[in-house]
C-alpha cells in the first residue's frame, strides 16, 4: 500500500532525477569530460613512467579513485545546487509547511544525488576501458562503497544547502574542502609511499577509506582495513542524517 508519505517521497525524488536528466549536458557530460582528461594525463602520459602500483599498472591503480571522486563531486554538487535553489525560489517553503515529515525531504534530495553520482560513475568507468581493463575483485563491495560514499556526500550537500545564503556558500566547501579532501584521498598514489608521518596525517582524511575501500573492490588491495572504511563511512551517515533531522526540526537556515 502506497502511503501519502511514501507518495510525497516519490514525488520529490522523480522531480529531482527528472531535472537531472532534463539538464544532462551540465549534470552528466562534464564530469566524464573531466576525468578522461585525468585518464589521458595521469593514465598515459605519468603513468607510463611510474609503472606499477601495488601489483597492478598505474592507470588501472587510478581507475577506482576517478571514478569515486565524480561520484563524490556530483553527489555533493546536486544536492547542495538543488536545495539552495529551492530555498532561493522558496520553494522550499512549500514542503516545510506541508504534511510530509523530514525523512521525506532527506531522502527525496538524497535520492536525487546519489542517482546522479552513481549514473556518472558509472559513465566513468565506462570510458576507464577504453584506457585499461579493470579488474573485478569482488562486485558486492563496489556496488556497496559506490552506494554509500554517495549517501554521505549527498547528504553533506544538503547540509551546505540548509546553511548556505548566497550561491557563493554553495561553492566555498567544495573548493577549499572538498577538492583538497579528494586529491590528498589516495587517488592518484598509496599512502605507502609516503613517510611515516604523512601516512598517519592521511590517516585522518575520511575520502581516503572510501577511495579504498572502493579500491580494494577492483583489485582486492587497500592501504586501510577495508571494515574500518565500511565503519567509517557508517559513522559519517549516522551523525550528518541526525544533523540534518536536527536543523530540519529546529529550522536553522531555512527561517529568515
Amino acid at each position: 500500500m502506497i502511503t501519502p508519505d511514501l507518495t510525497a517521497y516519490m514525488t520529490l525524488a522523480r522531480k529531482e532525477i527528472k531535472r537531472i536528466l532534463r539538464i544532462w549536458p551540465q549534470t552528466l557530460v562534464p564530469s566524464m569530460i573531466t576525468q578522461t582528461l585525468y585518464f589521458v594525463i595521469f593514465g598515459n602520459f605519468i603513468g607510463s613512467r611510474v609503472g606499477e602500483v601495488g601489483g597492478v599498472s598505474y592507470m588501472a591503480f587510478i581507475v577506482p579513485g576517478l571514478v569515486m571522486m565524480a561520484v563524490i563531486n556530483n553527489a555533493y554538487t546536486n544536492v547542495s545546487g538543488s536545495f539552495f535553489s529551492s530555498k532561493f525560489q522558496r520553494n522550499i517553503e512549500e514542503l516545510l509547511v506541508s504534511p510530509a515529515p523530514s525523512w521525506v525531504i532527506v531522502c527525496g534530495y538524497m535520492s536525487g544525488g546519489m542517482f546522479r553520482a552513481n549514473i556518472v560513475g558509472l559513465l566513468v568507468f565506462i570510458i576507464s576501458c577504453l584506457f585499461t581493463h579493470p579488474q573485478i575483485h569482488h562486485l558486492g563491495i563496489i556496488i556497496l562503497f559506490t552506494v554509500l560514499t554517495s549517501a554521505v556526500f549527498a547528504l553533506a550537500g544538503l547540509l551546505n544547502g540548509i546553511f548556505a545564503r548566497s550561491f557563493d556558500d554553495v561553492t566555498i566547501f567544495p573548493t577549499f574542502v572538498l577538492t583538497p579532501l579528494t586529491y590528498l584521498g589516495g587517488v592518484f598514489y598509496s599512502i605507502k609511499d609516503l613517510p611515516v608521518v604523512w601516512q598517519n596525517v592521511s590517516a585522518l582524511n575520511p575520502i581516503l577509506y572510501m577511495v579504498n575501500g572502493f579500491r580494494y573492490g577492483f583489485y582486492g588491495i587497500s592501504d586501510v582495513d577495508v571494515m574500518a572504511s565500511f565503519l567509517v563511512i557508517c559513522a559519517f551517515i549516522i551523525v550528518l542524517v541526525g544533523a540534518i533531522f536536527y536543523f530540519l526540526h529546529k529550522g536553522i537556515g531555512l527561517k529568515n
